[in-house]
């Protein structure tokens, strides 16, 4: 894919592997809108990428709140009238050994919310945008680290761990993307999913309580592999382990549980099945 003038949202792009492919991406011509919590980070990034002569917009928002992605995704709206490419980059750990059991601001399990929820919601906005720009690209950056979803107990009340909702939360986000693959055919919109490297040097694995032991240049050079490649046009609904095609966690290929996955979602962000037809067509 040619980059230059090409408009490009990384969410969580202001530390570790965003902020790098957020760099690489503005030094290559596109137009990137960097997300980040952190308004002094935020700027930092957008700066970094201006000096070499880049083009970039921070934007801040709070994914652990539907309010603040729906208002994401007007602030994306009101700055550009197109969308080449929505990388869903942010994400949170697995809080370490004896991580607590928390709740975003709408109440539901937070890496449940932040790492699959907020991405389903801010594809949901910005479907009409990346329409305009086909063909277009989504990344879903999941994991290696998958579990099944337990659907009669999805936000874990019982049996909490920080690396069971982290895996659950990273297999709903493969789930979602063949599920989204399937309706987008046709349409000129690819989704793919992938896994960029394994304990990669990050805030989040440092603050697992992790060594790491692969770069953020790796995880940035697959990620922008299912971004950029043109050997991937055209190609969706795949899952990938660093730059190779892959497989995931079984329940990935079960369409009874992508399909419940999907009217849970719809439920949870407050949108109907037929808003979601009408988005999706």
């Amino acid at each position: 894919m040619e980059l230059k003038d090409k408009t490009i949202l990384v969410t969580g792009s202001t530390d570790g592997v965003g902020r790098v492919v957020a760099e690489r991406l503005g030094a290559a011509g596109a137009h990137v809108l960097v997300h980040g919590r952190d308004e002094g980070r935020g700027r930092a990034t957008v700066a970094a990428i201006e000096a070499k002569g880049g083009k970039a917009e921070f934007l801040v928002a709070d994914l652990a709140s539907l309010a603040e992605v729906r208002r994401l995704a007007e602030a994306v709206r009101t700055r550009t009238d197109r969308l080449d490419v929505l990388i869903n980059n942010a994400g949170v750990g697995t809080g370490g050994q004896g991580a607590k059991r928390q709740v975003s601001a709408d109440g539901y399990e937070l890496r449940f919310a932040v790492n699959y929820l907020a991405g389903f919601l801010l594809i949901s906005e910005l479907l009409p945008l990346l329409n305009a720009s086909a063909p277009a690209r989504i990344v879903n950056v999941a994991s290696a680290g998958q579990q099944a979803i337990d659907f009669d107990d999805v936000m874990l009340t019982q049996g909490y761990s920080g690396v069971r909702a982290y895996c659950q939360s990273k297999l709903a986000q493969i789930l979602f993307t063949i599920d989204l693959a399937e309706q987008l055919d046709g349409t000129g919109i690819t989704v793919n999913a992938l896994h960029p490297a394994s304990y990669m040097d990050t805030t989040m694995v440092r603050q697992a309580g992790v060594t790491p032991w692969s770069s953020v240049e790796t995880g940035a050079d697959a990620i922008l592999n299912l971004a950029t490649s043109p050997a991937l046009e055209g190609r969706s609904g795949r899952y990938f382990d660093g730059q190779r095609e892959s497989r995931a966690d079984a329940q990935a290929y079960d369409e009874k549980a992508r399909r419940r996955l999907r009217a849970l979602s719809l439920e949870l962000t407050g949108q109907s099945s037929a808003t979601s037809r009408e988005q999706h067509s």
